[in-house]
């Protein structure tokens, strides 16, 4: 610092007070005349630049005085300045830790917001329908004319499927639902369940005809024709598999013209029903029984009936028929339900077509041998029968239908009873080693 630095005059914002022993000064006449103030002095020498001798205004710093020390900001406004370092610490912690606090909120409310908005891509919804001969199109043409059958009997209960036939509330089933049935319950797709009546079965054919009464608004299935059925053909399956009621399965047909038997005692011919069924793989499993299978069109060209069971055995050589679908089920030509349903609900049973002999189910050989004698010593060709009257033998093997192969008793019966009463017939017969061939006129019998 230079001399004239240290023998000028301190800067006025650094003194002291006016010192009282000083005389005031004078006024009056007296007094020396006061020049005018210069607006924009140059300062004295040895005096800070911009200082002219007054205090600026607000205090700044005084080294002597006990009041707070106190700066001047950039505005003049007085704030202090003898924070210490630890109080702005303090302050810059709190300020970090609401700052973090707010942030963490922040983000937790964001994250929060962001997982309830969150959407992935879906398709919209579709109003179309489906096409009619799709498998959804012919569930929705059919489901609502297929009905569930809840049945009680002395032995139990059980579960079966069945179908609309009229407006009048006849309903189409398997004999081997209703059978020795006490009460029948019937329930719809839309869940109304209403009781129903058994107008009458027939075991040999394997149907039955239920009706129930006060029930609007019945959608009659339309009825195809099982002669147009070709193999390959789609199908579909409705029914209560297990009691899943209006379960929908699909398949092809697989064969037409299975002879199949199925229930009763082949010893005594008791309670068997001999189809000469369709074949489907379309899934069907106990409780679809009495359930239609439908064509492409929805109409009804079979009654599901049967189905077969896989074999399994243990170690000891003992077989049993394992529950449930392996893709072979049968269903009972819809022109023969229709026949028997006819009956049924006009008379209360069924009649079968005949040929009027009696034949040896004991026989090993290929084809239908008639027996040499009937039950109870009875001849084995009914005198006056539509046998007799077409020429056949006790002794005769049947072996041809329509130019069409049996080979055994069982399918010589289900291919006559793919019949009606009074249509003709062409039998392949051999007799003595010679074939031959016989027309018959099918009789009636009345069954059970």
């Amino acid at each position: 610092m230079s001399d004239s630095q240290k023998s000028g005059p301190a800067p006025s914002w650094w003194s002291r007070p006016a010192d009282p022993a000083q005389p005031p000064p004078q006024t009056g006449a007296d007094a020396p005349a006061t020049p005018a103030p210069d607006p924009d002095p140059a300062p004295a020498a040895g005096q800070a630049p911009g200082f002219a001798g007054e205090p600026p205004a607000g205090p700044r710093y005084d080294p002597w005085g006990a009041r707070p020390l106190q700066v001047a900001d950039d505005e003049g406004v007085p704030r202090r300045a003898g924070a210490s370092v630890w109080q702005l610490a303090v302050f810059g912690l709190v300020i970090a830790l609401l700052a973090g606090g707010v942030g963490g909120w922040l983000g937790i409310l964001a994250e929060r917001r962001t997982g309830t908005r969150l959407e992935l891509p879906q398709a919209a919804v579709d109003t179309k329908g489906r096409a009619p001969d799709s498998v959804a199109g012919i569930a929705a043409t059919a489901l609502p004319g297929v009905v569930t059958l809840h049945v009680s009997s002395g032995e139990g209960g059980g579960t079966g499927t069945g179908f609309v036939l009229d407006e009048q509330g006849h309903i189409l089933t398997n004999n081997h639902v209703v059978a020795d049935a006490k009460d029948i319950t019937v329930t719809f797709s839309t869940g109304e369940s209403v009781t129903a009546e058994l107008v009458g079965r027939d075991s040999g054919y394997d149907l039955a005809v239920v009706k129930v009464t006060g029930v609007r608004g019945l959608r009659p299935l339309a009825l195809g024709n099982s002669e147009n059925v070709r193999v390959g053909d789609p199908v579909v399956a409705i029914g209560a598999p297990f009691d899943l009621s209006n379960t929908v399965t699909a398949g092809i047909i697989s064969a037409t013209g299975r002879p199949i038997t199925a229930g009763g005692d082949k010893g005594n011919g008791s309670d068997i029903s001999y189809v000469d069924a369709l074949q489907t793989d379309a899934p069907i499993n106990p409780g679809n029984s009495g359930g239609p299978l439908l064509d492409s069109r929805a109409r009804v060209i079979g009654i599901n009936s049967a189905i077969r069971g896989a074999d399994k055995g243990d170690d000891d050589g003992d077989r049993t028929r394992q529950s449930g679908s392996i893709g072979l089920g049968f269903a009972i030509p819809v022109n023969q339900g229709k026949r028997v349903a006819e009956e049924l609900i006009r008379t209360g049973h069924a009649t079968h077509p005949v040929i009027g002999v009696t034949l040896d189910m004991q026989y090993k050989g290929d084809g239908a041998r008639v027996d040499a004698k009937g039950e109870d010593g009875k001849p084995a060709v009914v005198a006056g029968g539509p046998g007799a009257r077409a020429g056949i033998r006790p002794g005769d093997v049947i072996t041809k239908v329509d130019g069409v192969r049996v080979h055994g008793g069982d399918e010589l019966i289900i291919k006559i009873r793919a019949h009606r009463p009074g249509d003709h017939l062409s039998l392949t017969v051999l007799r003595e080693g010679q074939e031959r061939t016989l027309d018959v006129v099918l009789g009636s019998a009345s069954g059970s």
